[in-house]
């Protein structure tokens, strides 16, 4: 690599960090290597070797096939008995979010009747939808509800309300998390495009049942995180 071009990617890597510090936030994509190399006139091997030494640095993180992003401070998500999404979030200092895409009246699974302790084949509200961190998403989640126990929960939800705000809508003005089970996956096609990651890419799996101080189940969850972007913590009450 003669002078000239040693001198050139450090350039275009510190124009890139201007970028980032003045107009990027956490989870932005940066523009193509073909559209940096046309920005600063010179060739895709420059332009890989000021991205290459953002990446040592942190700063920026590729994905194959997707391109290259800020690199974002993952989120701590606290897993403690009487765990609510929102206020576990707002207490990092970050802007919760969650987005539901369906909800779904089914007959129950073999593992959703086990842990909600209903029959097999009776009747659940099952809800999908996205967790997000100031706009960025972090995970994807589905929730099972028994239907009889819970009858406006359906509603609740239609009516734009979150999980806890539609649970006491239903009678459930107070729950607990009984148990959690933290696994790993490689992400399918579908959960691939949920999170933004590439198939094949490794994700957090979060299974958890929430149920009354009673001990009544109320929730049956399997939540899927993108690991970089989230820290799951277990912290006691």
């Amino acid at each position: 690599m003669t002078r000239t071009e040693h001198a050139l990617w450090r350039q275009i890597a510190e124009t890139i960090t201007r970028d980032i510090e003045e107009r990027l936030g956490p989870g932005d994509k940066l523009p193509t290597e073909a559209e940096l190399a046309a920005r600063f006139g010179v060739n895709r091997h420059t332009v890989r070797r000021a991205l290459a030494s953002l990446t040592q640095s942190g700063l920026i993180h590729t994905r194959r096939g997707a391109g290259a992003f800020v690199t974002a401070r993952p989120t701590e998500y606290p897993l403690s008995r009487r765990m609510r999404f929102h206020r576990a979030v707002s207490a990092t200092g970050r802007v919760p979010g969650r987005r539901i895409l369906g909800t779904l009246s089914a007959p129950a699974s073999d593992t959703e009747a086990k842990a909600l302790q209903i029959g097999v084949g009776a009747g659940v509200l099952r809800v999908e939808g996205l967790t997000l961190s100031d706009g960025v998403t972090i995970g994807h989640f589905r929730s099972s509800f028994p239907g009889d126990r819970l009858a406006g929960m359906s509603d609740a939800l239609a009516r734009g309300l979150g999980i806890t705000d539609a649970l006491a809508a239903s009678g459930i003005d107070d729950y607990l998390r009984a148990w959690t089970r933290l696994s790993a996956r490689s992400a399918d096609s579908i959960l691939a495009g949920h999170l933004s990651l590439r198939p094949g890419d490794p994700v957090m799996r979060a299974e958890a049942l929430n149920t009354t101080p009673e001990g009544t189940p109320v929730e049956y969850a399997e939540g899927h995180f993108a690991g970089e972007r989230v820290t799951l913590t277990v912290t006691p009450d």
